[in-house]
């Protein structure tokens, strides 16, 4: 499991594996519920670079940042 502390958005922490280069077990801790678990089940079972390409940049609202950005900025980090 990796763990990545959240910067800038309402959850504070993601949880996920990844494996041969697959999102697998992501969960959000805090945030908007439904929007979490969707971007969750959304990313499982999906290559960590196309999640990476798809997710990154995502703002919300005036923040420079978001949950499905920083879920990004995660996998990316656990990538290097």
């Amino acid at each position: 499991m990796k763990s990545y502390i959240a910067k800038g958005v309402c959850c504070d922490k993601i949880i996920f594996d990844i494996e041969n280069d697959i999102i697998k077990n992501v969960r959000f801790i805090g945030g908007c519920s439904g929007n979490t678990q969707g971007v969750a089940r959304l990313v499982e079972g999906m290559k960590a670079e196309e999640a990476v390409k798809r997710l990154k940049g995502i703002k919300c609202g005036s923040k420079e940042t978001s949950c499905p950005d920083q879920l990004a900025r995660a996998i990316e980090e656990n990538l290097l």
